[in-house]
């Protein structure tokens, strides 16, 4: 059980630094051209299509990295 929260802790550490880096490089995830805002009075309706576009590319990549 402390070696799966120890992972979980580090994982959670490395997507902040990854963030961190994004936000620095001017990719700013959940605002990207292609992510449709709807704002009507008291409603707000977010739709991150471009951001789960990327990040879908990106986890492939990596996985497909650390697979071989």
């Amino acid at each position: 059980m402390g070696r799966t929260i120890i992972f979980i802790g580090a994982l959670l550490i490395l997507v902040g630094a990854v963030v961190i880096l994004f936000d620095r490089l001017g990719i700013h995830l959940g605002k990207l051209p292609g992510d449709i805002i709807y704002r009507k009075g008291n409603t707000t309706l977010y739709i991150p299509i471009a951001t789960s576009i990327f990040l879908s590319i990106l986890l492939s990549l990596i996985f497909l990295i650390f697979r071989k």
